[in-house]
């Protein structure tokens, strides 16, 4: 009872209050990585509401580039679903999709056809690799954006020569067009492409990045002008803004998983956190080396420790572990007793020939004593410990 007692009280077990208090600042910093992830996320959240929106006046809304056009004769009008849009098309017609990449397959090939024979004019605003294949068949985006936001436009068209440098650095564009008009390039791979239909009088436009649309972004470099060049040219003009609520976007075939749902950000937010995490456990982790001896709180007997060994053979029935234990044991004390090195202690053909050298009998009978198989019973387990010490005792008999 007493060492039992002075084991308890000894424990090196961590308490609650220690674990408490190793932890507490990996905690501490995981609530504040969680905290501002959520508070960016809200920020982020309300800065872009109303982005591209011809209505909104907040610095990320085109409500200036609407009133522009509308000071020179063309009429703006604001859709959110594809049926709207795609109703709208016509010669006299301008499309602009604010965001190409927020359709489903499905809703991005009806709207390519409604407009492929329309003669007017499409301006997608920064279409990625989910709709640009679609919408303009030829056209491949590059997985790398634009360095560079200000861009010079090194190519023909007269709209992008007239306005001369603008803010369209973003997504780059190649195309297997050979009369396509390349534009502001980046490392080779234009910012602004502009694709003319089979007939000759339409045409689509891709454009890399927003920023020339935008209200605090339109009177930097030739942005206002390049705008009104590409969204002014006919007398209507069709400001698409895709909507989740489209009832044309429910499509069993178009469904998406959760993952394909969340912004690319948090993807890699949640693996940054992940990453610190590991890097904490490892920082707060016992560090890997040697094993250092600790001396104990008690003093426990040789005897007691065999003892316990015993219980723990007997409860699990491992008498052959116990009968391979005292044969060991033996084995290792009789080797240098009959000159045998302890290394070949346990090979039956240098230890056997130096006991019968040193004895006098039967060989064969050391030999089951030494190296035979289990005892069946324990009856027979505790035979085999007697003989083993009478072994022993005859070996050390002068």
């Amino acid at each position: 009872m007493t060492t039992e007692a002075t084991l308890t009280s000894t424990s090196a077990s961590p308490t609650a209050r220690q674990v408490w208090t190793r932890a507490r600042g990996v905690a501490l910093a995981l609530v504040v990585l969680l905290a501002g992830a959520v508070a960016i996320a809200v920020i982020r959240s309300d800065a872009r509401h109303g982005e591209l929106d011809p209505r909104s006046a907040d610095p990320g809304g085109s409500r200036a580039i609407a009133e522009l056009l509308a000071d020179r004769g063309v009429d703006t009008r604001v859709v959110t679903t594809l049926d709207e849009a795609a109703t709208a098309a016509g010669p006299d017609t301008t499309l602009l999709v604010a965001a190409p990449d927020l359709l489903t397959p499905t809703q991005q090939t009806r709207l390519h056809n409604a407009f492929a024979d329309s003669r007017g004019r499409t301006v997608l605003v920064a279409s990625g690799s989910a709709s640009i294949e679609r919408l303009a068949p030829g056209v491949t985006a590059d997985p790398a954006t634009s360095l560079d936001s200000t861009l010079s436009p090194d190519c023909t068209l007269p709209a992008a020569q007239r306005a001369g440098t603008a803010d369209t650095g973003g997504v780059r564009y190649t195309t297997t067009h050979l009369g396509a008009n390349a534009c502001y390039p980046s490392e080779r791979l234009a910012t602004l492409l502009r694709i003319p239909d089979g007939t000759g009088h339409g045409d689509t436009i891709a454009l890399g990045a927003p920023d020339i649309l935008l209200n605090d972004h339109l009177d930097e470099q030739g942005n206002a002008s390049l705008a009104l060049q590409l969204l002014g040219s006919r007398p209507h003009l069709v400001w698409y803004l895709p909507s989740l609520s489209d009832p044309s976007a429910a499509n069993p075939d178009d469904e998406r998983s959760f993952f394909d749902l969340l912004p690319s950000g948090w993807l890699w937010g949640t693996l940054q956190l992940f990453i610190a995490a590991a890097l904490a456990a490892l920082w707060r982790a016992r560090r890997l080396g040697p094993l250092v001896p600790e001396k104990l709180p008690v003093a426990i007997r040789a005897s007691e420790t065999a003892e316990g060994r015993a219980r723990l053979y007997r409860k699990t029935d491992a008498r052959d572990r116990a009968a391979d234990a005292l044969r060991s044991t033996t084995r290792t004390r009789l080797a240098p007793l009959v000159g045998v090195p302890v290394t070949q202690a346990h090979t039956p053909e240098a230890l056997l020939p130096a006991l019968s050298a040193h004895l006098h009998g039967d060989g064969q009978d050391r030999q089951s004593l030494l190296f035979g198989p289990p005892p069946s019973d324990d009856a027979a387990l505790i035979a085999l410990a007697d003989r083993l010490d009478a072994l022993e005792r005859e070996v050390r008999r002068p």
